[in-house]
């Protein structure tokens, strides 16, 4: 590129609606697919595009996403890339913490190694995709744009929660609105017939939504932040309409905002179609931690459409459209169906095992003889024998012990204990 880029990746935030899955972590390092996280997929398209300067801004539950980091991107000396983390801090300016995107990229506009004409490629933390990015940039450039936004057809009943933006045959924003509610609105915002005309079948009932993917020139993203708006999507981008140029890059590939519990149990659950939406056995890799694990190994198991992270143990269990996490343990007689399991940090020795018996304490995994359904069991979960797990009947926001329902789908809480023989089905 004839320009430095300066990726920005937002992993701040509080994760509310993934909780309890960010209890203990923020959302960027959710595990993903077995034996990811969710923040090594910003990073990989970052790498594949040639982007190797990245820095990671993170404020709530950060200990899983540091370690995760550090143990994972390390570059040679010779290539100057790096991924930094940039944590909140208090400074002689503020003791605050970041109040949104915009604010958190202000805080640490200082730390940016940066030239007047480089660009920022500011991405979200929590996303399933995969974009080259010298695409978007190549676009922004063509089009002398100030700042281009990634944007998304969308059929109009899908946009809940994001923003949507009325976008004319040169690719320029007219209008931008965060999170529509009002449905005329939402009809208001319509895409250009010329522009229309490229999108696949020339639908009438779709509209552009931001992906919350941004392209910012240098000298405009210091402009932007002069003031003391905290926000990209809610007041920055709307406050540039008709002051600078504000263009759209329309990216047609699979796109999914990781933002609840049910859109990633989806998510994950549909990487084991013969051919799925995201495909992580495409050329360009998703990187993530070295683990250097040994093979599956699997005992007189039944296996129907699934995904194993590596280094599990499946004895004479039935494993039915589950993705099953780095060093799973399931007992013989088990049957996981609709399950992510997102496995253990270590594998238990046996001394380890011995201590478990004497405290009456189930071993880390799943054990003899369980019926788990429609399910994500969190990393170290403790799950005893004959024990039947299943959210049907149960209300959203359903608890007792380590146990917790919420979209339809029961999860068992990071490092939680379901003693043997509990029962929760209908």
């Amino acid at each position: 590129m004839n320009q430095n880029v300066i990726s920005v990746i937002m992993g701040g935030g509080r994760g509310t609606r993934l909780y309890p899955l960010t209890k203990e972590r923020c959302k960027p390092a959710v595990p993903l697919a077995g034996k990811y996280r969710l923040v090594d997929i910003p990073i990989s398209n970052c790498l594949n595009s040639g982007i190797n300067r990245i820095h990671l801004l993170s404020q709530f539950n950060t200990a899983s996403l540091h370690n995760h980091i550090q143990s994972t991107y390390q570059f040679d000396p010779f290539g100057g890339g790096y991924v930094d983390i940039m944590s909140a801090e208090q400074t002689d300016k503020g003791e605050g913490w970041y109040q949104g995107t915009a604010d958190a990229v202000r805080q640490n506009l200082h730390h940016f190694n940066f030239g007047k004409n480089d660009l920022f490629l500011i991405l979200s933390g929590d996303q399933l995709y995969r974009m080259d990015f010298r695409k978007i940039i190549d676009h922004h450039n063509s089009l002398g744009s100030d700042v281009t936004i990634a944007a998304k057809a969308m059929h109009k009943s899908e946009v809940e929660g994001l923003g949507v933006m009325r976008v004319d045959d040169d690719y320029s924003i007219q209008e931008f609105v965060e999170k529509p509610t009002d449905q005329a609105v939402i009809d208001s915002l319509v895409i250009g017939d010329k522009l229309r005309a490229t999108l696949d079948g020339n639908p009438e009932d779709v509209v552009l939504a931001s992906m919350g993917i941004y392209v910012f020139s240098a000298q405009v993203m210091i402009d932007a932040l002069s003031g003391d708006e905290t926000d990209f999507g809610k007041e920055i981008i709307p406050g540039l309409l008709g002051k600078i140029s504000l263009n759209s890059y329309i990216f047609d590939d699979y796109w999914e905002d990781i933002g609840t519990v049910a859109a990633f149990f989806d998510a994950n659950l549909a990487l084991t179609d013969d051919i799925p939406p995201f495909n992580f056995f495409d050329s360009a890799p998703i990187y993530t931690r070295a683990r250097y694990l040994p093979a599956t190994k699997v005992n007189g198991a039944q296996v129907e459409r699934a995904l194993f992270g590596g280094g599990s143990i499946i004895s004479h269990a039935k494993i039915k459209h589950c993705i099953i996490g780095v060093r799973s343990i399931v007992g013989d007689g088990s049957e996981l169906t609709d399950v992510v399991m997102m496995g253990g940090d270590e594998y238990e020795m046996p001394e380890d095992r011995k201590e478990n018996a004497e405290l009456q304490r189930p071993n880390i995994g799943v054990g003899k003889n369980c019926k788990i359904n429609r399910a994500i069991i969190d990393k170290n979960a403790r799950i005893g024998d004959d024990v039947e797990l299943s959210p049907e009947g149960k209300p959203d926001g359903w608890s007792e012990g380590d146990l917790y329902v919420r979209d339809g789908i029961i999860l068992v809480m990071k490092s939680g204990v379901v003693p043997s023989g509990t029962k929760v089905r209908p």
